[in-house]
């Protein structure tokens, strides 16, 4: 008898179905579950959906003054805390790159606070920056300054946030900038240097424009990971003080699981996801045309 032959395509496609069988059934159930849900009036005594309400959930969100204010929160954070973690994350790397003494050491430190829990980073953050027992006020009072109420007031809330998202962010950004450092052509330098380029010019004619799709991909990276904040704004302010850093993906979660609002909830979460894609195709977009380019 001949034997069936799949061929290299086929071959592959079996070897990927036990993968893609487990990733449908761990990330594609739950999407259509909560998409259903949004649409579903979600009966408490069986837990279960139940009726067929079309979209006059997602009528009701759209209406919401909450879910608007926390789109306009989570936008305000991503918007300052994403280009500050590009900036420090791609400075910090070009030191930690020069030859120096004891770099090794600091490039160990700066991955600690990537392995911390974000539970953890935003409790041992809220501790340090009590008014009365913290830290950093302590260290401001023997300047003659403070004591800053870092977590009761609006804006400096949104500011600690932004720092305490920065802290334990930066260095995962670090880790692809130096990853690309260390990958950029050698015999380019060269050649730069024999010409007499200076270390401005080649940082600014050589290094960055090499970088650029590096720099995109870290960009579209963290992104994905930003717009997830949730962790951090729980442990740290609790979307306080009143709305000031209250989330999107916070909100949701007062929505569904201290109010039982599930279909509310679902259809915000909903939206925030067809939202989140269509950022993402665009950011990949961009990113094609600046690799192309560069």
């Amino acid at each position: 008898m001949r034997r069936a032959r799949l061929g290299e395509p086929g071959t592959a496609w079996l070897f990927l179905a036990p993968a893609l069988l487990l990733l449908a059934g761990m990330l594609l159930y739950p999407i259509l579950y909560t998409a259903w849900v949004s649409v579903s009036d979600f009966d408490l005594a069986s837990f279960q959906p139940s009726g067929w309400v079309g979209w006059r959930h997602y009528e009701a969100v759209l209406r919401d003054p909450g879910f608007l204010d926390s789109l306009r929160v989570t936008g305000v954070y991503l918007v300052i805390a994403l280009p500050l973690q590009m900036v420090l994350g791609f400075a910090i790397a070009f030191l930690l790159n020069v030859a120096w003494r004891g770099r090794g050491v600091l490039r160990a430190l700066f991955l600690i606070p990537m392995v911390v829990a974000p539970v953890v980073a935003g409790g041992v953050w809220r501790m340090l920056l009590d008014p009365l027992w913290g830290v950093v006020n302590y260290a401001l009072g023997l300047v003659g300054v403070g004591p800053v109420e870092w977590i009761g007031d609006p804006t400096l809330a949104m500011v600690s946030l932004i720092v305490i998202d920065t802290w334990r962010w930066t260095p995962f950004v670090v880790l692809i900038a130096s990853a690309g450092i260390m990958a950029l052509p050698g015999d380019v330098y060269e050649a730069a240097k024999s010409d007499g380029a200076g270390r401005w010019a080649i940082l600014r004619r050589i290094t960055l424009p090499l970088l650029v799709p590096v720099m995109a991909a870290a960009f579209v990276v963290r992104w994905l990971g930003a717009v997830k904040m949730f962790d951090i704004a729980l442990a740290a302010t609790r979307g306080g003080p009143g709305n000031s850093t209250n989330v999107i993906n916070l909100y949701i979660y007062e929505k569904g699981f201290r109010s039982l609002e599930f279909g509310s909830a679902s259809s915000m979460a909903t939206i925030v996801l067809v939202l989140t894609m269509l950022i993402t195709f665009v950011l990949f977009r961009v990113t094609r045309r600046l690799e192309n380019r560069w």
